[in-house]
Protein backbone atom coordinates (compact mmCIF):
# COMPACT_ATOMS: atom_id res chain seq x y z
CA UNK A 1 0.00 0.00 0.00
CA UNK A 2 1.09 3.57 -0.62
CA UNK A 3 0.68 4.47 3.07
CA UNK A 4 3.07 1.67 4.07
CA UNK A 5 5.71 2.86 1.55
CA UNK A 6 5.38 6.45 2.74
CA UNK A 7 5.65 5.37 6.38
CA UNK A 8 8.79 3.40 5.48
CA UNK A 9 10.41 6.41 3.82
CA UNK A 10 9.46 8.64 6.74
CA UNK A 11 11.08 6.10 9.08
CA UNK A 12 14.36 6.40 7.14
CA UNK A 13 14.17 3.86 4.32
CA UNK A 14 16.39 4.62 1.30
CA UNK A 15 14.47 2.65 -1.27
CA UNK A 16 11.47 0.45 -1.89
CA UNK A 17 11.40 -2.76 -3.88
CA UNK A 18 7.98 -4.32 -4.52
CA UNK A 19 7.42 -8.07 -4.74
CA UNK A 20 7.99 -9.96 -6.89
CA UNK A 21 11.46 -8.57 -7.59
CA UNK A 22 14.49 -9.63 -9.56
CA UNK A 23 17.35 -10.74 -7.29
CA UNK A 24 19.84 -8.89 -9.52
CA UNK A 25 17.90 -5.65 -9.05
CA UNK A 26 18.07 -6.14 -5.27
CA UNK A 27 21.86 -6.62 -5.46
CA UNK A 28 22.29 -3.52 -7.64
CA UNK A 29 20.19 -1.41 -5.29
CA UNK A 30 22.16 -2.66 -2.28
CA UNK A 31 25.44 -1.84 -4.08
CA UNK A 32 24.14 1.68 -4.78
CA UNK A 33 23.33 2.22 -1.09
CA UNK A 34 26.78 0.96 -0.11
CA UNK A 35 28.44 3.34 -2.59
CA UNK A 36 26.56 6.29 -1.10
CA UNK A 37 27.55 5.38 2.44
CA UNK A 38 31.24 4.59 1.86
CA UNK A 39 33.78 7.25 2.73
CA UNK A 40 35.62 8.82 -0.18
CA UNK A 41 39.38 8.34 -0.20
CA UNK A 42 41.24 11.14 1.50
CA UNK A 43 42.89 13.56 -0.89
CA UNK A 44 46.25 13.12 0.85
CA UNK A 45 46.11 9.33 0.91
CA UNK A 46 48.86 7.70 -1.11
CA UNK A 47 48.56 3.99 -1.76
CA UNK A 48 51.87 2.20 -2.25
CA UNK A 49 52.31 -1.17 -3.91
CA UNK A 50 55.60 -2.47 -5.19
CA UNK A 51 57.49 0.33 -6.89
CA UNK A 52 54.22 2.21 -7.49
CA UNK A 53 52.60 5.04 -5.54
CA UNK A 54 49.08 6.23 -6.34
CA UNK A 55 47.81 9.58 -5.04
CA UNK A 56 44.03 9.21 -4.99
CA UNK A 57 43.49 12.96 -4.58
CA UNK A 58 45.40 14.02 -7.67
CA UNK A 59 44.93 10.75 -9.56
CA UNK A 60 48.65 10.49 -10.25
CA UNK A 61 50.58 7.24 -10.43
CA UNK A 62 54.34 6.98 -10.18
CA UNK A 63 56.73 4.06 -10.60
CA UNK A 64 60.05 4.52 -8.81
CA UNK A 65 59.23 8.25 -8.67
CA UNK A 66 58.63 8.58 -12.41
CA UNK A 67 55.10 9.50 -13.55
CA UNK A 68 53.00 6.83 -15.27
CA UNK A 69 50.49 8.14 -17.79
CA UNK A 70 46.94 6.96 -17.10
CA UNK A 71 43.79 7.45 -19.13
CA UNK A 72 40.76 8.94 -17.40
CA UNK A 73 39.11 5.51 -17.18
CA UNK A 74 42.29 3.97 -15.70
CA UNK A 75 42.56 6.77 -13.14
CA UNK A 76 38.93 6.28 -12.07
CA UNK A 77 39.40 2.52 -11.87
CA UNK A 78 42.50 2.90 -9.73
CA UNK A 79 40.70 5.39 -7.46
CA UNK A 80 37.88 2.90 -7.02
CA UNK A 81 40.28 0.07 -6.23
CA UNK A 82 42.34 2.27 -3.89
CA UNK A 83 39.19 3.24 -1.97
CA UNK A 84 38.29 -0.45 -1.72
CA UNK A 85 41.74 -2.03 -1.34
CA UNK A 86 41.58 -5.73 -0.53
CA UNK A 87 37.82 -5.81 -1.24
CA UNK A 88 36.52 -7.78 -4.21
CA UNK A 89 34.60 -5.64 -6.70
CA UNK A 90 32.34 -7.29 -9.24
CA UNK A 91 32.25 -6.17 -12.87
CA UNK A 92 28.76 -4.79 -12.26
CA UNK A 93 29.88 -2.77 -9.23
CA UNK A 94 32.87 -1.41 -11.16
CA UNK A 95 30.68 -0.41 -14.12
CA UNK A 96 28.10 1.18 -11.81
CA UNK A 97 30.73 3.18 -9.96
CA UNK A 98 32.14 4.51 -13.23
CA UNK A 99 29.35 5.58 -15.58
CA UNK A 100 31.75 5.79 -18.54
CA UNK A 101 32.40 2.02 -18.37
CA UNK A 102 30.07 -0.62 -19.70
CA UNK A 103 30.11 -3.88 -17.77
CA UNK A 104 31.40 -5.70 -20.84
CA UNK A 105 34.38 -3.32 -21.19
CA UNK A 106 35.61 -3.66 -17.60
CA UNK A 107 37.87 -6.62 -18.46
CA UNK A 108 39.56 -4.63 -21.25
CA UNK A 109 40.27 -1.69 -18.93
CA UNK A 110 41.56 -4.03 -16.23
CA UNK A 111 43.95 -5.65 -18.74
CA UNK A 112 45.24 -2.22 -19.84
CA UNK A 113 45.71 -1.10 -16.24
CA UNK A 114 47.56 -4.33 -15.41
CA UNK A 115 50.06 -3.62 -18.19
CA UNK A 116 50.96 -0.42 -16.34
CA UNK A 117 50.95 -1.86 -12.81
CA UNK A 118 52.18 -5.41 -13.00
CA UNK A 119 55.69 -6.74 -13.63
CA UNK A 120 53.99 -9.71 -15.33
CA UNK A 121 50.42 -8.82 -16.40
CA UNK A 122 49.64 -12.50 -17.11
CA UNK A 123 50.43 -13.36 -13.49
CA UNK A 124 49.14 -10.31 -11.59
CA UNK A 125 50.46 -9.56 -8.14
CA UNK A 126 48.46 -6.44 -7.27
CA UNK A 127 45.33 -6.32 -9.43
CA UNK A 128 44.04 -9.85 -9.05
CA UNK A 129 41.10 -11.75 -10.49
CA UNK A 130 38.84 -13.53 -8.03
CA UNK A 131 37.20 -16.09 -10.28
CA UNK A 132 33.42 -15.92 -10.30
CA UNK A 133 33.41 -12.75 -8.20
CA UNK A 134 35.43 -9.92 -9.74
CA UNK A 135 38.68 -8.07 -9.13
CA UNK A 136 40.66 -6.94 -6.09
CA UNK A 137 43.58 -4.57 -5.61
CA UNK A 138 46.01 -6.17 -3.17
CA UNK A 139 48.70 -3.65 -2.18
CA UNK A 140 51.81 -4.67 -0.21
Amino acid sequence: EADDRIAGFEAGADDYLPKPFEPRELLLRAAAVLRRTQRAPEATAVLRFGEHAFDAGSGSLTRDGAPVKLTTAETELLRLFAANARAVLSRGAIAQANASLAERSVDVHIARLRRKLEPDPRNPRYLKTVWGEGYVLWPD
